[in-house]
């Protein structure tokens, strides 16, 4: 028998703020976290200075001995984890250390610091710098191992490092575990820290906005006068539980996950298709048993670049047509890579449960080459709703889609 499953704790650290409260005031006042960021200047042959960096710092209660095998990205997977687990009240409760908990978390990569150490080796020769933690802080499972040690999880862990999609990914496959039967409670969600070899990456690709001297005019998702992604850094988590294990320990509910979809292009690195986009959405729709008109809200991918935007607004059209309100968090937070799917999961939800959502920040001109949507724009939109659907792309061709039934 497939078991309910229920979203019981959320928590974000992003460029326009660590709580809900910091991250809705940002987007009803219509403000980016997106800065210039002066240390790039040393990177010769870097066009971007722009990034949206999020404010954190080691929390003092974090031991030496606990986080020294943590680069950057592993702590903020972590202390994420810590905000959500508080919020589920599940942070001291037994189900965490007997099996019935698991983790689906991911990031691009680990922490890059730590790829520099043996960088030094393969270039000067020399084996100075490394030590017995540098593979585990580079690590492609960083993230979630450093949870299950920091929190004593002990049941089935999911490495969900597959760029852009590693957050939505890691939350459909917690719900896949849940609903299957296999674990009771799940820590599912992404990170990623900021680099300039981030940046780097979308700048051979001539990908990245070159705004440098108007930080807030970008990104600009389906404007005909977008100039590319901006690198953004963060962490999300969300709890997931099985339904009657949830009320039956008097848990808050946020939301239910009713469909998720993945699939992969198999065309291209990284050119998106738009046919392959079409069908996570069409698999969601078909997991949650619902029709196109019964979702009220998309939390679109949205990265601001010509290629992704064009594919992406289509494919959506396809499913939905041009009446269902879309927006995207990126033009907010930029890039958060693999925190992304997280951060827009725990935004939707939190909007769908308030009544209300963000517009698209920047949007003035809508490409005539994109579809023609419904894209919220202007001021935020008012919208009493049951089902909202969350949308994630990345390299490798690489798609999820998620959809939440409210439940407050």
């Amino acid at each position: 028998m497939l078991k309910r499953v229920v979203v019981t704790g959320m928590a974000g650290l992003s460029p326009i703020g660590n709580c809900w409260n910091d991250v809705s005031r940002h987007l009803k006042a219509k403000q980016t976290g997106i800065k210039y960021v002066e240390h790039w200047d040393k990177y010769k042959g870097l066009n971007t200075r722009l990034a949206g960096p999020v404010e954190f710092e080691k929390p003092a209660h974090y031991s030496r001995k606990q986080t020294r095998s943590m680069g950057r990205v592993a702590l903020l997977s972590t202390y994420v984890t810590e905000l959500a687990l508080l919020d589920a009240d599940l942070l001291m409760h037994s189900s965490l250390r007997s099996g019935e908990t698991g983790i689906a978390f991911g990031s691009c990569a680990g922490s890059l610091e730590a790829v520099a150490e043996f960088g030094n080796m393969l270039i000067n020769h020399s084996v100075d710098g490394l030590n017995a933690t540098s593979y585990i802080r580079m690590m492609s499972h960083t993230a979630p191992v450093n949870i299950g040690l920091f929190f004593g999880i002990n049941g089935r862990v999911y490495t969900t490092s597959s760029a852009c999609t590693s957050a939505s990914q890691g939350i459909g496959f917690a719900y896949e575990a849940i609903k299957h039967g296999y674990q009771k409670i799940m820590v599912a969600g992404g990170a990623d820290e900021l680099s300039a070899c981030q940046a780097a990456v979308f700048d051979t690709l001539f990908a990245t906005s070159l705004q440098n001297d108007n930080p807030q005019s970008t990104p600009r998702p389906f404007d005909i006068d977008r100039d590319g992604l901006v690198i953004g850094e963060g962490a999300g988590a969300l709890i997931l539980e099985e339904w009657d294990h949830a009320k039956n320990r008097g848990a808050k509910i946020y939301a239910e996950i009713v469909g998720f979809g993945t699939n992969s292009d198999g065309l291209h690195v990284t050119q998106p298709d738009s046919l392959s986009m079409q069908v996570p959405m069409q698999l969601a729709l078909k997991d949650a048993n619902l029709t196109a008109d019964q979702i009220a809200y998309i939390s679109a991918h949205g990265t601001a670049t010509e290629h992704g935007d064009i594919a992406e607004s289509h494919a959506t059209h396809s499913v939905f047509g041009n009446k269902t309100p879309i927006s995207s968090l990126k033009s907010y937070t930029g890039h958060t890579l693999g925190a992304c799917g997280a951060l827009e999961a725990w935004t939707a939800i939190s909007m769908m449960n308030e009544g209300w959502f963000h517009p698209n920040l920047n949007l003035v001109n809508p490409d005539p080459r994109c579809a023609a949507l419904d894209y919220i724009v202007g001021n935020t939109r008012q919208i009493n709703c049951e089902y909202v659907m969350s949308n994630n792309f990345a390299f490798g061709g690489i798609n999820t889609s998620l959809i939440f039934k409210r439940t407050m």
